[in-house]
């Protein structure tokens, strides 16, 4: 979550959808960017929903707001990367000491770092991990309303372009930070995890359209 008073607009980041690097362009176009919310506890912490950030800031259902989606099937696949990766690094698989808030990371990545691989991933951490198991579309919908911008990793740097003239800064290219180094996502899956992810995910290809 960013939010820019002055410019009057807010930043939803659904997790795994390229939200640091549109966190840059968004604090480039809106020097004042903030992201908590004084006052409020706990925190809203950076993948708040909208729904959440309306509760805690109703001032701001009137600000311009927007987010990225993802392919569901890619998105696993990252986020599944993006945990391996620490565990290899950091985590119980490193056989290191746990050090400082990054290393430890957090009780998610725990949790699946735990899991044999990306197929127990799937089908266990969606029904187990609920950040793993929610839809896009919930971070997107308030009652009655919905941010008023969607932007796509699949059309990244078109989008976030539209989104940096929205806020009146000059398109520029930022780069796609934390982006994993995967291959092609679909070696990932087998029969079973993808059709379990078109089942959790069964709300954002009806709203995006997407498709394995």
């Amino acid at each position: 979550m960013l939010i820019s008073d002055s410019k009057r607009a807010l930043f939803v980041h659904v997790p795994k959808t390229g939200g640091v690097s549109v966190g840059v362009a968004f604090e480039r176009c809106c020097p004042d960017a903030r992201s908590k919310t004084p006052g409020v506890k706990p925190p809203l912490g950076r993948h708040a929903p909208y729904e959440r950030i309306l509760r805690a800031e109703p001032q701001t259902a009137d600000y311009w707001s927007f987010a990225f989606v993802r392919n569901p099937w890619a998105r696993m696949v990252s986020w599944w990367s993006m945990i391996h990766d620490w565990d290899l690094a950091h985590g119980p698989a490193s056989g290191k000491p746990q050090d400082g808030d990054r290393m430890r990371g957090n009780d998610m990545w725990r949790a699946a770092a735990a899991y044999s691989g990306f197929e127990e991933f799937v089908l266990r951490g969606t029904e187990e991990l609920p950040r793993v198991g929610r839809p896009q579309v919930h971070y997107l919908r308030a009652p009655g309303r919905e941010v008023d911008f969607v932007g796509r990793t699949e059309t990244f740097a078109e989008d976030l372009q539209t989104v940096e003239r929205r806020l009146g800064g000059e398109p520029t290219h930022v780069p796609h930070r934390n982006k994993s180094p995967h291959g092609s996502y679909r070696d990932y899956y087998t029969d079973a995890t993808r059709a379990k992810v078109a089942e959790v995910y069964a709300a954002d290809l009806d709203a995006f359209g997407y498709t394995f």
